[in-house]
């Protein structure tokens, strides 16, 4: 199988002269980036949206947010944020494009679970941040968010680093996180969100999404370890933890 990278030549490939070549139509495809740009905007504009039209969808809803609310909307913002310019200036993808609709599936999560979902929830007057703010799930939230904010971003600079721009070679990731688990970057992501679901007084609502993300990302740890041990081989040093020290 031929990639689809800037970098593979006709020649790299082993073709030659009276060579026999069999092509699979892929369906249309779309650029891993610009998926990983439309599924991040989803939420990163409901969430805005939903927090300034409060009094027009809630009628019962005060005219002045409350604290929690106001926060948990800056946390959600700024880490969808994050995500858009790291996308943009800082990811470097193996493979070029993907399959068309992975772009629905992937928007489906973000759009509707982390967007919808948790902003249809958390800006009601119902919703726990609508209460009065708990000083310790606060600040114990704000603080496991920046943590896991700049863990991530973090490990994000160092996987960039294997891969020179343009390129798609790949390489072993070291640091003290990557000896800890086979992918730090889902771990800190999970950190992230656990600071936003105490921040938002233990919304169930970001509950689900954190569930439903920490059960995909284990998943692509798994593959991700079993990949690095049939690629690398004895050169990689292998881990008992994927994605959560202790249980994953």
């Amino acid at each position: 199988m031929v990639p689809n990278a800037k970098n593979v030549s006709v020649y790299s490939t082993g073709l030659r002269d009276q060579s026999t070549v069999f092509v699979k139509d892929l369906g249309t495809q779309v650029a891993w980036r610009t998926v990983f740009i439309v599924e991040y905007f989803g939420p990163l504009v409901i969430h805005p949206l939903v927090y300034a039209l409060r009094p027009y969808i809630y009628p019962s809803a005060p005219e002045a947010a409350s604290q929690l609310q106001t926060v948990t909307c800056g946390l959600i913002f700024l880490h969808f944020l994050k995500r858009e310019l790291e996308t943009i200036f800082v990811h470097r993808f193996s493979a070029a494009t993907m399959p068309l609709r992975n772009i629905f599936k992937n928007s489906f999560h973000y759009w509707i679970l982390s967007g919808v979902n948790i902003a249809a929830w958390i800006y009601a007057p119902s919703s726990p941040t609508a209460k009065e703010t708990n000083p310790v799930l606060l600040y114990l939230g704000i603080l496991l968010y920046v943590v896991g904010e700049l863990a991530n971003l973090q490990v994000h600079l160092a996987l960039r680093d294997l891969r020179s721009a343009g390129g798609t070679e790949r390489g072993i990731p070291q640091g003290p996180l990557f000896n800890l688990v086979t992918c730090p970057n889902y771990l800190a992501e999970t950190v992230s969100w656990i600071g936003i679901y105490l921040v938002s007084g233990l919304s169930w609502s970001v509950l689900i999404f954190l569930l439903v993300s920490t059960a995909q990302m284990a998943e692509w740890a798994k593959k991700k370890e079993q990949r690095y041990r049939k690629e690398f081989g004895d050169k990689y040093k292998r881990k008992r933890y994927t994605m959560l020290p202790g249980i994953w």
